[in-house]
C-alpha cells in the first residue's frame, strides 16, 4: 500500500461523524450508535473512536452522558463552525487503510429529541397499565387519552389497528364496517372468534377493544362510510384510519377528510405485500391524486350509474396473511400516534413493503392540479336540527335567509327521481338516493333491460317533494350541508343529531356478552356523554331580511 501523508485516524473518524451530522443523517437530540457498533463500522480501535468522540464533545457537537451514550447537541453558530472545520478533514485526504474503513454508516434507529421540560414521573406499574409509556420523553398521555380516532374497516388490517389503538390507550374509537364475520376471517383477524361467525364485524371488534382496555370509549357503526356517516363526525375526529379494500370507499374517505381538514392514514395489503401512506390536507398529494386515468374513468362510470347501485360491498376476498396485516397495521398505528402528538410525518408519500424480500421503500406522489379533493369547508354554522325531522323546505328557508332567494342546496349523492325503460316505454318514479337503488332495481322488471335514470343533486326550490325529510333522501345524522349562491358557499351542520350520532356509549353499560346478540338502548338524556359542542338552545326562527 502506498504511504501518503494523512491526518491522525481519530481526526478522520471525527470528520466523518461531523459530515454525517451536517448532512442530516443524525439530528439534534438523536443518540449515536453504541461504541461497539461504531468501532465495527469504522474498522478502528475503541481508543481511536473515543479520541474522535472526545474531539466532537470538546467542540460542543455531541454530549456524552455517562452510562447512557452520546447524543447530538443543539448546534449554535460556534459549534456549527467547528463542525464544518472538523468535517473538512474528512473531505480533504481520504485514505484507504483497510477495506470498508470509511464506508457509509447506515441510518440506524433515531430517537426523537428529549424534552427537558417534561417532569419525571415514576408511574405505579402495578396499577397503571399505560405507565411504561411515561418513560418515553415525548409521550403526552393527555393527548392520547383525549384523541378521537375513526377506523374505517374492521377486517384483518382493521383488527390490527384497533388492537394497537386500545393497547396504547387512545381514548375514543369510532369503528365502521358493514360486513359480517365469516369463518375465513378467523385465519387473519386477531379480534374474532369462531363463535362470532355471522355477527357484525364492527360490533365484535368494538366489544373486543373494550375487553382489551376497559378505559377506552368505543362506538361502532354497522354501515357504509360513503353514505351513512355525517361530515360532523369526521369534523370531530383527530385522525381517520382507512383499512379498506375498495377504491370507492377510499375516495370517499379522502374527500370527507379533506373537506373537514383532517389527516388520514391509508393502508392496503395483499398476500405478502402491503403499503401505508399518510395524507394531510395542504401537504403534498392526496389519494385522488394517485389515481390513474383508467381508475378515474371507472369511478366516473360507477358514480353516475345505478348499475353500481352504490352498494359498495366490501368483497373481503383479497388473499392476505396475518403477518402482513400486523406489519402494515403497526405502521398505520405509529403514524397515527405521531399525528396525535403533532410530530412530523411524511405526507403524500407511500411506504411499500415486500414481505418476500423484506424490502421497504418510499415513493413520492405528485400532487394533481385542480384535484377535486383539494378544498376545505369554510366556517360551519351549527343548527339544532335533525336529519329525520328537518325537511328540504326547512333548509331552503334557512339558506335563503342567509344567502338570498337564489341560493340552492347541493347534496353529496345523487337522488334518483325515476327509472325509464326505453324498450317497454314505462317510467317508475322512485325518489331515492342512488345508494339505495340496487342492481336488480335498476333493471326493468318486465324485459330485464337496464333502465335510464333521471337524477339530480341540487335542490332549487321548484321540486314537488320539498316536504321530504333530509333523512329520507339519504342524508345521514350530524351531516354538514352545502349551500351556495352565485358568489359564495355556506355550510350548515345538523347539530341536533350530535348525541345520537356521536356518543361513544356502546359497551359502556351494560357490557355486551360476546357470542350473544343483545340490543343496546341508548337514552340520549341519561346515557350520552357531554356533547363535544354546545348547541343552541333556542329554536331557529327565520325572519325575512329587511
Amino acid at each position: 500500500m502506498e504511504t501518503i501523508s494523512r491526518p491522525p485516524l481519530s481526526e478522520i473518524v471525527a470528520g466523518k461523524l461531523a459530515s454525517m451530522i451536517l448532512d442530516g443523517v443524525y439530528h439534534s437530540g438523536y443518540q449515536l450508535p453504541a461504541e461497539r457498533d461504531l468501532v465495527k463500522q469504522f474498522g478502528v480501535s475503541r481508543t481511536t473512536l473515543r479520541e474522535a468522540l472526545k474531539t466532537l464533545e470538546d467542540s460542543g457537537i455531541i454530549e456524552v452522558r455517562h452510562g447512557v451514550g452520546s447524543f447530538i447537541a443543539d448546534l449554535d453558530e460556534e459549534s456549527l463552525l467547528k463542525a464544518h472545520e472538523i468535517a473538512d478533514k474528512d473531505s480533504g485526504q481520504r485514505i484507504s487503510i483497510e477495506p470498508g474503513l470509511l464506508e457509509e454508516i447506515p441510518e440506524g434507529p433515531k430517537r426523537l429529541p428529549v424534552n427537558p421540560e417534561k417532569p419525571l414521573i415514576i408511574p405505579n406499574l402495578q396499577k397503571d397499565r399505560l405507565g411504561t409509556f411515561s418513560f418515553i420523553s415525548w409521550w403526552e398521555r393527555e393527548k392520547v387519552e383525549n384523541a378521537h380516532v375513526m377506523i374505517v374497516g374492521a377486517g384483518a388490517l382493521g383488527n390490527e389497528v384497533i388492537k394497537n389503538m386500545v393497547l396504547m390507550g387512545v381514548g375514543f374509537l369510532y369503528i365502521i364496517d358493514f360486513d359480517t364475520i365469516e369463518m375465513a376471517n378467523l385465519s387473519r383477524s386477531v379480534l374474532f372468534r369462531e363463535s362470532d361467525t355471522g355477527r357484525k364485524k364492527a360490533e365484535v371488534a368494538a366489544a373486543r377493544a373494550k375487553e382489551i382496555n376497559p378505559n377506552v370509549h368505543v362506538q361502532y357503526l354497522h354501515g357504509d362510510v360513503t353514505t351513512e356517516v355525517g361530515l360532523g363526525v369526521f369534523r370531530r375526529m383527530d385522525v381517520v384510519i382507512g383499512c379498506l379494500d375498495n377504491r370507492e370507499a377510499r375516495l370517499a374517505v379522502n374527500r370527507f377528510c379533506y373537506w373537514m381538514n383532517k389527516p388520514w392514514v391509508d393502508g392496503a395489503i395483499q398476500e405478502f405485500f402491503g403499503l401505508a401512506r399518510v395524507f394531510v390536507p395542504g401537504e403534498g398529494a392526496c389519494f385522488e391524486c394517485t389515481l390513474t386515468e383508467q381508475a378515474r374513468r371507472d369511478l366516473s362510470i360507477r358514480y353516475s350509474c345505478p348499475l353500481l347501485a352504490r352498494e359498495n360491498v366490501l368483497l373481503g376476498k383479497v388473499p392476505t396473511t396475518p403477518t402482513i396485516a400486523s406489519i402494515i397495521g403497526s405502521i398505520q398505528a405509529q403514524e397515527t400516534l405521531k399525528l396525535i402528538h403533532e410530530k412530523p410525518v411524511e405526507a403524500g408519500k407511500v411506504i411499500h413493503f415486500n414481505g418476500m424480500t423484506n424490502e421497504m421503500h418510499k415513493t413520492n406522489y405528485t400532487p394533481m392540479e385542480e384535484c377535486e379533493s383539494h378544498w376545505t369547508y369554510g366556517k360551519v354554522v351549527e343548527l339544532p336540527l335533525r336529519a329525520d325531522t328537518t325537511t328540504l323546505d326547512d333548509m331552503l328557508k334557512i339558506i335563503r335567509h342567509d344567502l338570498g332567494s337564489q341560493a340552492v342546496l347541493e347534496l353529496d349523492q345523487e337522488i334518483i327521481l325515476s327509472l325509464y325503460c326505453r324498450n317497454c316505454q314505462t317510467k317508475e318514479d322512485i325518489l331515492q338516493p342512488i345508494s339505495q337503488v340496487g342492481f336488480n332495481r335498476a333493471h326493468c322488471p318486465t324485459c330485464g333491460m337496464l333502465r335510464e335514470t333521471e337524477m339530480t343533486h341540487l335542490i332549487t326550490g321548484d321540486e314537488p317533494y320539498l316536504n321530504r325529510t333530509l333523512a329520507s333522501l339519504g342524508i345521514p345524522k350530524l351531516h354538514i350541508l352545502r349551500a351556495y349562491n352565485a358568489d359564495q358557499y355556506a355550510f350548515y351542520e345538523l347539530s341536533g343529531d350530535l348525541q345520537n350520532a356521536l356518543h361513544f356509549n356502546h359497551f359502556q353499560k351494560p357490557m355486551i356478552k360476546l357470542g350473544e346478540i343483545q340490543s343496546i338502548k341508548i337514552d340520549p338524556q341519561k346515557d350520552a356523554e357531554k356533547p363535544l359542542i354546545k348547541l343552541h338552545e333556542h329554536k331557529i326562527k327565520v325572519e325575512p331580511k329587511k
